[in-house]
């Protein structure tokens, strides 16, 4: 089917949404459950546990005993409460990872605790519209210590409708700022499937929007097909993607393809699926690839194929390059729960 299509329904034994734009699968969020103590964007007041020193950071006990790790330690002391957002997912056995700078998300627009002033997503091009979506801003914020970020979404949106949510993240925003004392305590959850499907899916508008007890075969199947270690590239050839507890390792092949071109051919294609390979799988930290042999001198051609790809898909990505023995290293935020997680425990 053509267009956008929001689904909405159980997979893996848990609440899920899943996006599909033209048929494919682009996006998903599925509950997470017990898997994680808390779930990214979850805001909590936590108490600082010990400052590690020569790193910058701090622990940070947080509800239910469970600790977290944030990195910015400006102003902090032993034994004093602190709010935290929950950025990403820990590896197994290690500290949430936490941020100090919390952002409260609605469909239009983000409320920024103590970071004041408007700022207009710069994707919305028209000055006069941007002009409206600033003065609309201003007004909602008179008086309070939040700034606020107006999404993409804002542009075509009614800007009433804008400000009655700029009205509401901002209440919530000013309640978690003004609720610092006390015990560790969980004080926003993670949002829903659905909630992100509303929230982070909007724009463009999606043409359909559907709900189902168990989500149809073509969304599972397309979940499913990311649990395979084995990636087909167009022309024959496969990617194999394999986690390990230390890295991500990727190994390109070129299948029964032995012209000179090939290499290249099936190194480009996967660098532009790598991505949002990535991103679905839940997969993150250092990540290593095995391109398949390709003249030095298309090195160039590739890295601009990865630069280009990562950049459009907006993940927290540093590309770090060539090694000695001619693999490619780059890292990536651990900003989703693993899917063979999910799906192992569903």
């Amino acid at each position: 089917m053509k267009g956008r299509q929001i689904l909405l329904g159980q997979v893996f034994g848990r609440d899920g949404a899943v996006l599909l734009v033209d048929g494919r699968l682009e996006d998903f969020a599925i509950d997470p459950g017990e898997l994680v103590p808390f779930a990214p964007g979850a805001i909590l007041r936590g108490r600082v546990n010990r400052l590690i020193k020569g790193q910058g950071g701090v622990f940070v006990t947080l509800p239910g005993g469970e600790s977290g790790y944030l990195r910015d330690r400006a102003g902090l002391g032993e034994g004093q409460p602190v709010l935290v957002q929950v950025s990403g997912v820990a590896e197994p056995g290690k500290a949430v990872p936490l941020n100090s700078r919390l952002l409260i998300r609605g469909r239009h627009a983000i409320a920024t605790p103590g970071k004041p002033g408007v700022n207009v997503s710069r994707s919305i091009a028209d000055p006069d519209r941007r002009a409206a979506l600033q003065a609309v801003g201003d007004e909602i914020l008179a008086g309070r210590d939040c700034g606020v970020i107006l999404r993409s979404a804002a542009e075509w949106a009614d800007d009433q409708d804008i400000a009655e949510e700029l009205g509401q993240v901002l209440d919530i925003a000013m309640a978690i700022t003004g609720d610092l004392q006390g015990s560790e305590e969980l004080l926003l959850d993670a949002p829903t499937p659905a909630d992100t499907a509303w929230r982070d899916w909007a724009e463009p508008p999606p043409d359909s929007i559907e709900e189902f007890d168990l989500l149809p075969d073509d969304a599972t199947d397309a979940l499913h097909a990311l649990l395979s270690d084995s990636l087909p590239l167009p022309g024959g050839g496969f990617a194999a993607i394999e986690p390990t507890r230390a890295l991500v390792a990727i190994d390109v092949n070129t299948g029964r393809d032995h012209s000179p071109a090939a290499g290249l051919k099936a190194n480009i294609a996967l660098a532009r699926e790598l991505p949002r390979q990535l991103r679905l799988r839940g997969l993150g930290g250092q990540v290593v690839v095995d391109f398949a042999p390709m003249s030095k001198r298309d090195r160039g051609t590739l890295e601009q194929e990865l630069k280009k790809a990562f950049r459009a898909d907006g993940a927290d990505t540093a590309l770090s390059g060539w090694t000695a023995m001619g693999l490619f290293e780059l890292s990536r935020k651990r900003d989703r729960i693993p899917l063979s997680l999910i799906a192992r425990e569903g």
